[in-house]
């Protein structure tokens, strides 16, 4: 015996567009009673305010106020300033150098081999006129001598001459 064939119906994709729309107004009524219900406004509560009866108001004589007297460097508590302190200049940074290569995989073997010493090297490439691009291994920025000599010494000890280098850094304009 044969099967009976079924037959798609015509409104299998009308039934998923009907769903989708009943939940997104579903789901916006949850979304504003949520935000109702956490921000603690009902919009059905009464508006009305019973204002209170007027008080009798006194009637002062109109009497120009006077304006208030602004002088600038009267206001000032130290009063007229003279000249602004200046601002000390900043502290050089200094820095070991313990190479400059032209490759920079010469450049990283060193840096390595002073991260295997514990030392953190950075490597500062610069385009030097004449001499092409260098890579230079330095430590630091120290901020006192105190830690440049000691680090010298523990490289001097493993055989890796250093230069010390001093960096100002640039001086910023004032207003």
């Amino acid at each position: 015996m044969a099967k009976p064939v079924s037959r798609p119906s015509k409104r299998g994709g009308s039934s998923i567009f009907a769903g989708v729309l009943i939940g997104l107004i579903v789901g916006a009524v949850l979304a504003v009673g949520v935000a109702l219900w956490a921000t603690g406004v009902n919009p059905f509560a009464s508006t009305k305010v019973k204002a209170p009866a007027p008080a009798p108001v006194a009637v002062a004589p109109a009497v120009p106020d006077t304006a208030p007297s602004f002088d600038f460097y009267k206001v000032l508590p130290g009063g007229v300033p003279e000249e602004r302190p200046q601002a000390a200049a900043p502290a050089p940074r200094l820095y070991l150098q313990a190479g400059a290569f032209h490759s920079p995989t010469d450049a990283d073997n060193l840096k390595a081999q002073l991260a295997m010493l514990g030392l953190e090297a950075a490597i500062h490439t610069a385009d030097v006129p004449g001499k092409g691009i260098l890579h230079r291994v330095r430590l630091g920025p120290f901020g006192a001598m105190d830690d440049v000599d000691n680090t010298r010494k523990r490289l001097a000890q493993n055989n890796i001459p250093v230069t010390l280098v001093r960096e100002e850094p640039p001086l910023q304009e004032t207003p």
